[in-house]
């Protein structure tokens, strides 16, 4: 078979792990798919000049991104100064793309896609942190905040560093099978089972952290506990504040109402268990605070648009054998 050729971008302040990581999944895909030399990888920068990434790690590419060619995938990292590209960069970004089969980036190297034209009119995701940047400075873009990976026709953007690993990942079952990546994950100590729309960050980490000492901790127990009394009562009294006080003081501090976080702390929970664990969804729907695991179900249903069997079928860490617990009418369907 012959090999796939992926060049990576280089450039001053890139962000290593951006590079290194797809690299690493790259590299290892030929030994696991059993075909030595499946990808050839050249990493290329501006005059095949040595760069600096934002950490300080010096990278020595292989070529002069003016000379590779042809490339079968185009991968751009993301780096520090997205918001000022250099203008002779973007234009070779944009030369390379025209002929690559596969473009994809890291993080925040969907600016330097937008700025060469190759997001208009697709829908492209980046670092959560930049997605609003991202969707002001290019209103041709449908800007998804929450995946951690977006593939449209042949251009690929996924989220802030280690989300290139799972785009990479993903490119590799693409091209040899699952059995191939699933190898790689194993061997880079990752989980294979993110096709893409799996959220970017949890309830916990997208939420502000109250300023108070009394909300924080109301915070880490609803965390600690989310088949527990979480009504807004019973928090109140936790934080020894009024019902009415409390959940105007939660909602200001943390920025959503105790009944939004709770929720999202919970279905995140329920992921996490569908996920990696053999427990059944009437279990996980008691132990997750949900009551009924029809009301999980309608939660799933109406947050992650699928019902927790299917959810668990999908993004199953393990998966090898037929779902845990086999088939469940308890509500998984």
């Amino acid at each position: 078979m012959r090999a796939r050729s992926v060049v990576v971008v280089l450039y001053d302040d890139v962000q290593s792990l951006d590079v290194t990581g797809p690299l690493e999944v790259f590299a290892g895909a030929g030994a696991a798919a059993g075909q030595p030399g499946a990808y050839r990888v050249t990493t290329a920068s501006a005059g095949g000049r040595p760069v600096r990434s934002s950490s300080g790690l010096r990278l020595l590419p292989d070529a002069d991104l003016a000379e590779v060619g042809p490339v079968h995938t185009l991968l751009v990292p993301g780096g520090v100064d997205f918001e000022h590209p250099d203008g002779a960069l973007v234009a070779r970004i944009r030369e390379l793309a025209d002929r690559a089969e596969r473009v994809v980036s890291v993080c925040t190297g969907a600016f330097l896609l937008a700025e060469a034209g190759l997001l208009s009119g697709r829908r492209a995701t980046t670092h959560w942190a930049y997605c609003g940047e991202l969707a002001r400075r290019f209103p041709d873009v449908a800007v998804d905040p929450d995946p951690i990976h977006v593939r449209d026709g042949r251009v690929a953007t996924s989220a802030g560093v280690t989300a290139g690993i799972d785009l990479a990942l993903a490119l590799v079952e693409e091209d040899h099978g699952r059995d191939a990546a699933l190898l790689i994950a194993r061997h880079l100590v990752v989980f294979l089972r993110r096709p893409g729309n799996q959220a970017q960050f949890s309830t916990q980490l997208a939420a502000q952290v109250a300023a108070r000492q009394p909300l924080r901790e109301v915070q880490q127990w609803i965390a600690e506990h989310p088949g527990a009394d979480l009504s807004v009562e019973e928090l109140a009294r936790r934080s020894a504040l009024s019902p009415r006080h409390f959940a105007r003081a939660f909602a200001a501090e943390v920025g959503v109402t105790p009944g939004r976080y709770v929720d999202g702390v919970r279905l995140e929970a329920a992921r996490r268990l569908l996920e990696d664990t053999d427990d059944g969804v009437e279990a996980i729907a008691r132990s997750c605070g949900y009551g009924t695991p029809e009301a999980m179900r309608r939660a799933f249903v109406r947050t992650v648009a699928a019902p927790p069997a299917e959810y668990r079928r999908r993004f199953r860490s393990r998966p090898d054998g037929p779902p845990a617990g086999g088939p469940q009418p308890d509500g998984g369907h």
